[in-house]
């Protein structure tokens, strides 16, 4: 099959011939139809995390938003059919027995192995997928939509329910990206007043046909101040990886608001703690998703809730891709199309 290769860090991925997977007695074989580039992906190549640097696995194939139909079972897999369209998300399995599995809290698995990075993911054209992990895509949704869904709607979803967003709140969203524009709908759709800042006018362009009800120039000094006097924000969650946007976000926050962290900028964060005690302001982290959650921003999803901005490349423009979104040249999200529909038994119509 062919597959897009990571030997060495800090160089380009290898498209190249490799041997096809053999799935385990619990796993299944997906032919991949689609797979969304996420920026995590990048960071795994470039080797710029530590610890993920740490955990790569030797000639790895990257890839944690796959979506694809299964071709092969293992013997103890019944749950899926064969040619059933499933997705893959950042979790390839967790073990259900440590003390964050049985609290409901999966994410945060102690003993999670995680896809395109410990395990081969994605970039190919085919992949092996825990079963218990590989969930059925409504039929509503085409593969190369709902691929992004498995990490950049998971990610959003998870950190705005973390949140505790509501109805009537004012929600300020920083940085429409991936992420950032998936979070604007989620919180409308939730019932709050979207607040959308970005440094790029187009960004806030699309923020505003997305259901935004103010988009805001992030850099403006004026903005921000304007935003400060009529209130704040309940919540302000953080898509942007850049450090200045999280002190620009704490300002904006309201008194008993949330900061959410979702970004990850490469320097650490650090704020005054006369400004969160003057404002009992609360900072909240999420990891990823639950199943549980990834179920719901399908439903979302398939509901019309909730639309990924695409645009869809062949898998071998993988290095063009990286290169565009080291240069922030990306709008929403590029999906990688496989091969491996081409070859998936049992097609669904």
């Amino acid at each position: 099959m062919q597959a897009a290769v990571l030997h060495t860090f800090g160089h380009t991925l290898s498209i190249e011939e490799v041997p096809r997977p053999v799935p385990g007695p619990d796993d299944v074989l997906i032919a991949v139809e689609a797979c969304g580039v996420c920026h995590s992906d990048l960071h795994v190549a470039e080797g710029d995390q530590p610890a993920l640097q740490a955990i790569t696995k030797p000639d790895l194939i990257p890839g944690h938003e796959v979506v694809g139909r299964v071709v092969e079972r293992g013997a103890n897999v019944t749950h899926l059919a064969l040619g059933e369209r499933v997705g893959v998300a950042w979790n390839h399995s967790t073990c259900g027995i440590c003390a964050p599995c049985l609290e409901g809290l999966e994410n945060l698995c102690r003993r999670a192995v995680i896809t395109g990075v410990m395990v081969d993911g994605g970039y190919a054209d085919y992949m092996v997928a825990r079963a218990s992990h590989a969930l059925p895509i409504p039929a509503t949704l085409s593969s190369e939509e709902a691929a992004p869904l498995f990490c950049a709607g998971l990610t959003v979803y998870r950190a705005l329910k973390r949140a505790g967003v509501a109805a009537g709140q004012k929600v300020a969203v920083f940085g429409v990206g991936g992420l950032g524009h998936l979070a604007v709908q989620i919180a409308r759709a939730w019932g709050a007043e979207v607040i959308a800042l970005d440094l790029d006018a187009a960004k806030l362009v699309l923020a505003k046909e997305l259901g935004a009800a103010q988009v805001l120039n992030a850099g403006s000094a004026d903005d921000i101040k304007a935003l400060r006097k009529a209130g704040g924000v309940h919540v302000a969650v953080v898509t942007s990886a850049a450090r200045a946007a999280y002190d620009t976000a704490l300002k904006c926050l309201r008194p008993n608001g949330v900061l959410s962290v979702v970004g990850l900028p490469a320097e650490p964060l650090s704020f005054p703690a006369l400004a969160l005690v003057g404002l009992e302001a609360r900072i909240v982290a999420s990891s990823v998703g639950t199943r549980d959650d990834m179920r719901a921003v399908l439903q979302m999803a398939a509901d019309g809730q909730l639309r990924c901005i695409i645009d869809t490349q062949p898998l071998a423009e993988v290095n063009a891709v990286f290169e565009r979104m080291r240069r922030g040249q990306i709008n929403g999200r590029v999906v990688l199309r496989c091969c491996g529909d081409a070859h998936a038994d049992g097609r669904a119509a």
